[in-house]
């Protein structure tokens, strides 16, 4: 029997009748778009049911058919439902339009015959719930899908929301709405959430019909401790919502507090009825509902059903390597996964149903440390990564090893050279002998300002150091180089107030040494890896000019700096040819005079990725030909005078 327990129109209908003359008990068509009829919805409104309100009573049943008959016959496919089969599995399409819907289906809510009457009418009205999360590594996101998990429990049909491109206007539309935020650098907004704080911010939409609760998480090192929660919590104060229950504030280790808040939470905002009143009278009976423990739960049609995510076809192209016969090649296997599904999911069911000898390391579900895969180009953790962020245009799923380390077999690597570099820089904190408090052991014990912490947090906050020493380019090419990841450690050591001079000294000539910084021809490498890799790169960078400044630019690396500088200064220009002809010298250009190197610096040219071609036609034809330097590279420096005064004022040796 095929039940359909919510129907929506999309944009772009085109009003062509033919959903009214197939089904007119539920479609109407007007000038602009086809409805959803008030009569077969428990939220009684007449428009295209984008806010995903359920059918009313049996009409779901009743209507099934004609409905999906109807979907079937519009022309620009706008007509969306979600089925409800028997209880059983529930097929879903597509949600409505909602920005950014991470849970795109949900369960239909379970009837209670049991309890008071006006425990039955508030179940038996809409129960949608909105999770919104901001996350910066993924935490508060992963909360929100447990979250939303537990809410089925109290009747509740939710929805978990990218804060990242939502509308806020829309926001007044969700009367039952919970919030869970991590902070970012010193109280900020995570980046997916700091578009539509701006805009509620400068719009001020009313959100008087609006109850929420909000979960914070945060680092109690910083002075802003989950400071982006408490924001979000007064403004939707500000704004005229109804807090239901207090804000929880959790500090790195979340999992406690959010399971109290949670449990707290869910059962008072599952007492909103539809018309956005809190039936506080109804919590006792709500709780115990949840619990499961109420004397009666309808059975059949209404009972919650499975309800799943789109699947995806893909076909998977998965790297294996067999140490025995020292043999590697790709398997290639077409399947279909659910869309909330992570790389583990379908590693282990690969394993599980087509190749018991295939090999991968396993997460516990939270970001794994050791799980780091590579999936189409991007380093992931494959415990934390879902399939549907990580899928081509074109259903292609590539999934090889780290790189940068040897493989042990088929997606298993070594990471014990890393380890090595990691133990031999011995980052661990060693702090000078100083007066004060001292440990159980003797040692003196630091201390460090909040700020400072805060600062040094920032600097290191990635997920996985493994993971981080894959995104480099010379890692795999360069076995002597101690890899971005060891270099970030010690770096950030060297800054830390508590640490001894005699061992930031030791770390300071192994990041300045002939495997460390210099190594890595160009940190942009990392930075394209995302969030994680702009953060590791920025501290980097900011080691290879602390390095620059200490050193007085000495060295092969300082002398390009300082003499760059001075070309820029004299010249007025930002001109390769004087930057080549002062770095080198007469000595160099004579050395370079049989390649042709020498002959176009001098003459204005350079390469630019043109053939070969190009560059004789450059020895031979004055500035104006093919082969002369972009303007973006030999060109004018404006304001030279400023230029000039700034160069001096920073540092005289330029």
């Amino acid at each position: 029997m095929t039940i359909v327990a919510k129907v929506w129109i999309d944009e772009d209908c085109i009003t062509c009748d033919a959903c009214q003359d197939i089904c007119p008990e539920v479609f109407e068509v007007n000038d602009d778009t086809s409805k959803i009829l008030a009569a077969v919805r428990t939220d009684g409104k007449f428009d295209r049911n984008e806010g995903g309100s359920l059918m009313a009573g049996t009409l779901g049943a009743e209507y099934g058919e004609m409905i999906l008959e109807a979907a079937e016959a519009c022309p620009v496919e706008v007509i969306k439902f979600e089925l409800v089969t028997d209880g059983a599995e529930a097929a879903a399409e597509p949600a409505p339009a909602a920005e950014a819907a991470v849970e795109a289906a949900a369960p239909a809510a379970a009837v209670a015959t049991g309890g008071s009457e006006a425990f039955q009418a508030l179940m038996g009205g809409d129960r949608s719930l909105a999770i919104f999360f901001g996350s910066q590594t993924g935490n508060a996101a992963g909360l929100a899908d447990k979250t939303a998990k537990l809410a089925a429990d109290y009747g509740l049909v939710p929805t978990v929301y990218d804060m990242d491109g939502f509308d806020a206007a829309k926001l007044s539309t969700h009367a039952r709405t919970l919030i869970i935020t991590s902070t970012w650098g010193e109280g900020e907004m995570p980046d997916n959430a700091e578009t539509l704080w701006n805009t509620v911010n400068s719009a001020k939409p009313s959100l008087s019909n609006v109850h929420f609760s909000i979960c914070a998480i945060g680092d109690t090192s910083y002075d802003e401790f989950c400071k982006a929660g408490t924001d979000w919590d007064e403004k939707y104060v500000e704004l005229g919502a109804t807090r239901v229950q207090e804000i929880q504030l959790c500090d790195v280790d979340f999992d406690t507090p959010w399971s109290q808040w949670v449990s707290k939470a869910l059962p008072i905002i599952a007492c909103v009825d539809e018309s956005g009143t809190l039936q506080e009278v109804l919590l006792d009976e709500m709780i115990e509902y949840g619990a499961g423990t109420s004397d009666e739960i309808a059975d059949g049609d209404f009972a919650p059903g499975a309800v799943l995510k789109a699947d995806l076809s893909i076909t998977l192209s998965l790297f294996r390597y067999c140490p025995a016969a020292n043999e590697s090649g790709w398997d290639t296997i077409a399947c279909a996964v659910p869309g909330h599904a992570t790389v583990e999911d379908l590693l282990t069911a690969i394993q599980q149903d087509v190749d018991g000898s295939f090999a991968f390391r396993r997460g516990s579900g939270n970001g794994t440390a050791t799980s780091g895969v590579r999936v189409n180009g991007r380093v992931v953790l494959a415990d934390l990564a879902n399939i549907s962020d990580l899928v081509g245009e074109d259903g292609q799923l590539k999934v090889e090893p780290l790189p940068g380390y040897p493989v042990v077999r088929d997606l298993v690597v070594d990471y014990s050279g890393y380890e090595a570099n990691r133990s031999e820089s011995k980052p661990w904190l060693r702090a000078d002998p100083r007066e004060g408090a001292t440990l159980l052991n003797g040692s003196p014990m630091g201390t460090m300002e909040p700020a400072m912490a805060s600062t040094l947090h920032a600097m290191t906050d990635v997920t996985s150091y493994q993971l981080l020493h894959a995104m480099s380019d010379t890692v795999p090419f360069d076995v002597d180089y101690k890899g971005p990841a060891v270099l970030l450690q010690n770096w950030t050591r060297t800054l830390d107030p508590r640490t001894g001079e005699e061992q930031k000294a030791e770390m300071a000539k192994m990041i300045n040494g002939e495997n460390g910084i210099w190594s890595e021809a160009d940190m942009a490498s990392i930075a394209r890896y995302g969030a994680e890799g702009r953060t590791a790169s920025k501290a980097l960078n900011a080691a290879r000019s602390h390095l620059l400044n200490v050193n007085n630019y000495t060295g092969p690396h300082g002398r390009l700096v300082k003499w760059y500088g001075r070309s820029v200064k004299w010249s007025g220009n930002v001109n390769e040819t004087t930057l080549y002809r002062q770095v080198l010298g007469p000595v160099g250009l004579l050395s370079n005079i049989f390649d042709g190197v020498s002959a176009r610096m001098v003459l204005g040219f350079t390469r630019t990725g043109a053939p070969p071609i190009r560059s004789l036609q450059a020895l031979l034809l004055p500035p104006a030909g093919v082969g002369k330097i972009p303007n973006m590279i030999n060109s004018k420096v404006e304001a030279h005078h400023e230029v000039v005064s700034l160069f001096n004022e920073i540092d005289q040796r330029f």
